[in-house]
Order: structure tokens, then sequence, then C-alpha cells
């Protein structure tokens, strides 16, 4: 079946965060919060629709069906055989990241990321009154990399009690290396710093890259954060999972979920996962190749038109990472002006920390007519800095 991901559906006055947030500004292109514009796959359409004709919406529980959809996709889609009772039920990724570090940190220890990094990270850990200690990437012709002797002397700090891995890693798009990723566990187990892996853009993966879960590398020293939310486009049906291979683990977890009372799931969101992972495939498939296209002409335009500007290929995600320190103006101004003088929204680089200073992020999950819109309002406003 070929699905048309071409298809402009209007998005205006459906409460949505991406398009209705603008403050009376109709004309805005929105290339921000990390949601696509396509409608969801097929299968997950008529799942939903079977509930809803139902039309009794009371308290549900994780069905056998839910927990194999899982497996099954893990072990056909990566390689990567699990276990029912490894996996637990999360209503999002930011959710179980919060109740992970409540349930293995104090007040006042440490968590590592990977600067520059998705900014729920710094929220999630400062809410929960826990220091942020980071580990800047390093670039090199606009491809990152880590620092693992500095990675290293961070994590060999006794307070540091977690690592917070972001694979494939957002803003920058970095699909990790078995080489790296093997290198990242060995000197967390070295210095008993628990890994937790948010692998949610674990499916958006390009040609010429491999996506490798990180408890294909050390199971028992991890906690794994999955979703379909990124994959499927459905984000808005809160549900995740946390995956851990490691029972004294999971029963801590499990504890910290019920405490904060995240154990029910929405009726919709279990109907849409066994959906989207038994049957979402070919759509799944032609999306990446519409997003691959995407991101070639997002490159191409800049190269051509905004040569001031740097931007390496993504290897994951629909997420631009775009060098703008050329222009000699913070991020925040930068997304100011691009905002009120030309009606385009995007992020700004340093909610990623100050090492995203300078750069934006821009959402290219949207059709071929939205994305050069969208291209050559920033061409237009770029125009009018020089």
């Amino acid at each position: 079946m070929k699905f048309d991901f071409d298809e402009r559906i209007s998005r205006r006055n459906t409460n949505s965060q991406k398009w209705d947030t603008a403050h009376g500004k109709d004309d805005v292109v929105p290339m921000w919060v990390a949601d696509m514009d396509f409608k969801a796959a097929d299968p997950v359409i008529r799942a939903m629709e079977h509930k809803l004709a139902h039309g009794v919406f009371g308290y549900a529980y994780i069905p056998d069906a839910y927990y194999e959809a899982e497996m099954n996709w893990w072990e056909k889609r990566h390689h990567c055989p699990i276990e029912k009772d490894w996996i637990v039920f999360t209503p999002g990724v930011i959710p179980a990241l919060a109740v992970v570090i409540q349930a293995f940190t104090s007040p006042g220890d440490k968590v590592l990321i990977q600067a520059p990094v998705y900014n729920a990270f710094y929220g999630v850990i400062s809410a929960n009154e826990r220091e942020i200690v980071e580990n800047e990437l390093v670039s090199q012709d606009g491809i990152y990399g880590i620092d693992f002797e500095d990675f290293e002397k961070k994590a060999e700090d006794d307070r540091v009690k977690l690592f917070i891995l972001c694979n494939p890693h957002n803003p920058v798009g970095r699909v990790w290396s078995k080489e790296e990723l093997e290198r990242l566990a060995e000197i967390c187990r070295k210095h008993n710093v628990l890994v937790i892996a948010d692998e949610i853009h674990r499916d958006l993966v390009f040609g010429g890259s491999t996506f490798i879960p990180f408890a294909a590398v050390d199971a028992m020293n991890s906690i794994t954060c999955t979703s379909p939310s990124k994959t499927f486009n459905i984000a808005g049906l809160k549900t995740a999972n946390i995956v851990t291979a490691n029972s004294e683990l999971k029963d801590k977890i499990k504890h910290a979920l019920h405490v904060n009372g995240l154990h029910d799931p929405n009726n919709f969101g279990v109907e849409a996962l066994i959906a989207a992972y038994n049957e979402g495939e070919e759509w799944l498939d032609q999306l990446l190749v519409y997003l691959e296209s995407n991101r070639d002409y997002f490159l191409a335009f800049v190269e051509e038109k905004l040569p001031r500007l740097k931007v390496s290929a993504p290897e994951a995600t629909y997420l631009m990472w775009v060098d703008c320190r050329s222009l000699g103006i913070n991020s925040e101004e930068l997304g100011r002006r691009l905002y009120e003088e030309a009606g385009l929204r995007i992020n700004e680089g340093n909610m990623y920390g100050n090492a995203g200073d300078g750069f934006i992020r821009v959402n290219i999950g949207c059709t071929r007519e939205v994305l050069t819109e969208g291209l050559e309002r920033l061409e237009k406003a770029l125009g009018q800095l020089n």
C-alpha cells in the first residue's frame, strides 16, 4: 500500500501544542515541537476506531498481546530479544526518567548527560533536586562524537549515580556505534554508574546507520525507555515502556511508579502500540524514505542558499541541528527574530544546554510543501541580517 505523506492536514484548532500556541499569529510555520504532521498509520487508526466503537472506556490493564508486540518489535526490528518480565508500562519517557531518578538517587546526587541534549533531561533532573553534570559532545566537521576522557573523569565522581544516554541523540542526530556504546558501558560499570537509555527515536534511523539497543551491550546495568510515540506519531496517547533485565532494578522502578500513581495505561494507547508494532512496519518504511528525502532537501537548500549555516546530515530522527554561530547572534535572539519577523518557529539551541548556543533545531517531520515554506522564510529572515 502506498501512503501519502504529501497530504497536508490542517492541525490548527485541534489543541495542537505545535500549531495552536502561536499567541494570535495565524501565519506561523511551526517547525519546533518534536511531533510530525502526518496522519497515523492506518492500522493504528483502525485499532482506535474499533475501541471507540465499543463506547466504554473504563480502567484498562496490559494484555499479553501488548507485551508480545513489544518483544517482537525488539527482535524483528532491532535483533535484540527481550523477555516479558523485563517490560514495565509507563505513560511516557519523561515520567519514566523521573521515577528512575527518584528510585536510584537522592537529592544532591549527580546525573550525567551529554550536551547538547534534549532539554527535558535538564528539567527532570533539576525538578528532582539532583545536580546536572555535562559531558559535552565534541564536533569535528559537524559530526559529533564522545569525549571519553572527560566522560570517565565525570563518572569517577562518587556522587554521579546515573547516566542518561540519548540514542539516537536528540538534537545532534547521531546513532551511537557498538564500539561507542561498549566503551560507555565499560566506564559506567567500572564506576558504578547506572545507565538510563532514552531510545525513543530508535526506529527513525536512515540508510547507512544501524541502531543498537544499549541492552544488547549491557542488559544488567541499564534501564531502557522506549515508546512508539515518535515512530508512529502518537505522542498524545501517552504510552511507553521501561525495559530492564535486572529484576532488582525492575522492582524498584515498579515501586516508584506506584508511589507516583503512574501505573495505569491509556485504553487507546494500548491498542495503538499493539497495532503499530504488529501491522505498522510498511507505513514506517515509507515514512523513513520520505523523511530522508526531506533531510536531503534541507541539506541541499542550506548549502545552496544559506552557505553561512552549517548542517551535518543526521543519521536519525526528523530533527536538523543547524550551526548558526557565523551570524554572530545568540540562539535566543535568533529564535525571537525568526518568530516575530519571519513567522517561523524553531527551537533555540540554548534550550539544550550552553553547548547549543548559536544553534537552532528544526523539525522536518512535515510535508515537503511546509518544509519549503519554512526554509524560504528562513532564507528571507537571514538575508535581512546581512
